[in-house]
């Protein structure tokens, strides 16, 4: 297997870094914010899960739909530019947003059609990003770098949730989406001077078919995760998981509505537990490292995300708190299961296909998540959304079971098998 290089430039790889990588936060402090506003105003204009689950089936689609083709384009193109031009275009849809709220004619379908385009813009910038990541840092700085990540998105949801809350007190709705331009403004200023690596590339003949170019990376990035077992495993357990727990953030607003008897502030406390836990698993996760092997560290950091949402399933309406609870240890537990899973993959995959592997994975682990949004959210119309909760949180310990019982998915960071050998496409493409 192809070994996948240090930074050429280890002692300088913080500030540029780093400087791509605040510019990205600010951005998603602007995402997040707008995402609250926009979901409690969905919540308590129609107070219902179908429309929850119909902007949810939004803003996923186009993961399912694009991000192959999305992952094959970004393994082709300067992944600089993919980002600027994503961060560019989740500005103007916003923008648009912003207009049509400021001039009273905004309607429902707009709100789902920005969340379809701020999607679609997403599918091409977080492969990009992630890709990236794995050539600007060092292979042994990549898990500390993940708990980082997610300490960021916790530190996020601990702050932008009550701050939306807030906000929608005093602001117009126009006035909260358009600081998510302001922010992804921020966001595009660092791509625009500082340089990002690219992997070496194979070249390619100069006759060759663009879209059956593209067709072929798609496929050989499928070839490569379906035919590496330990992979093509823990793929297949997301996908399960996803089909759980992606009702469960869709309701949440309705849960704490109808169940709770809350409103945006009682929204806002769990969203900031889950952060607060967020925050707690990342700084853990950064300081640790996790076990030497990634996997073991996953499936605890799974079994405490079953337990915490078991909690929220179990909490009658008098027990508000309770679910609080479980919010907050369902966050310190997502860290520590996604982080080490990541950075897994980041350290074991060639660059070259990173972006398609990346782009696979999540299509594939949001695949389901339609389907499951398109039965919870009548069902929860009819019966309790309280019933996802009970799904989810079994669902997590079971397979975390799973995942410490197969061999394949033990052995996955020793790199592919012999019987598991590297497409000859990409031999020919290795950076040595």
């Amino acid at each position: 297997m192809t070994n996948i290089p240090e930074t050429q430039n280890p002692s300088s790889w913080k500030k540029p870094f780093f400087t791509i990588w605040t510019g990205q936060a600010f951005s998603i402090f602007g995402s997040q914010l707008v995402q609250f506003a926009l979901i409690w105003y969905l919540t308590k204009t129609t107070g219902s899960g179908t429309v929850l689950a119909t902007a949810s089936i939004a803003g996923i689609l186009p993961q399912v739909l694009i991000a192959p083709f999305a992952g094959a384009i970004v393994d082709r193109l300067n992944r600089r530019m993919v980002m600027i031009i994503s961060d560019t275009c989740v500005a103007l849809a916003t923008l648009s947003l912003a207009v049509l709220f400021a001039s009273g004619i905004v309607q429902i379908w707009h709100i789902y059609l920005v969340m379809f385009i701020r999607s679609i813009c997403g599918n091409f910038q977080h492969p990009a990003m992630m890709a990236s990541t794995s050539l600007m840092v060092p292979k042994d700085q990549l898990t500390r770098i993940q708990g980082l990540n997610t300490t960021l998105y916790g530190s996020l949801n601990i702050i932008t949730a009550p701050l939306g809350a807030l906000l929608m007190e005093i602001l117009p709705m126009y006035g909260i989406i358009g600081i998510d331009v302001g922010t992804a403004i921020i966001a595009i200023l660092p791509l625009l001077f500082i340089p990002i690596p690219q992997p070496a590339q194979a070249p390619s003949a100069p006759a060759a078919n663009p879209v059956k170019t593209l067709l072929l990376d798609m496929r050989e990035g499928l070839v490569y995760m379906i035919t590496w077992k330990g992979l093509l495993v823990i793929v297949s357990f997301a996908v399960v998981i996803n089909f759980l727990f992606a009702p469960i953030s869709a309701l949440m607003p309705l849960l704490v509505h109808n169940h709770f008897n809350g409103g945006a502030l009682q929204l806002a406390w769990m969203e900031t537990g889950f952060g607060i836990g967020f925050v707690a698993g990342g700084v853990l996760l950064s300081a640790w490292g996790g076990f030497k092997k990634k996997v073991f560290t996953s499936s605890i950091g799974l079994v405490g995300m079953g337990l915490g949402t078991l909690m929220i399933a179990a909490a009658p309406p008098p027990f508000y708190l309770l679910a609080l609870a479980g919010m907050a240890i369902s966050g310190l537990a997502n860290p520590i299961t996604n982080g080490p899973l990541l950075a897994l993959v980041q350290s074991t995959v060639e660059p070259q296909i990173q972006g398609r592997v990346f782009s696979l994975i999540g299509s594939a682990c949001t695949a389901m998540t339609p389907i499951g949004l398109a039965l919870a959210g009548p069902l929860s119309d009819v019966v309790n959304a309280q019933l996802w909760y009970w799904f989810g949180g079994i669902g997590c310990i079971i397979m975390a079971i799973a995942m410490v019982s197969i061999p394949a998915v033990l052995n996955i960071e020793n790199g592919r098998s012999v019987a598991e050998p590297l497409p000859a496409s990409l031999k020919a493409e290795e950076i040595g």
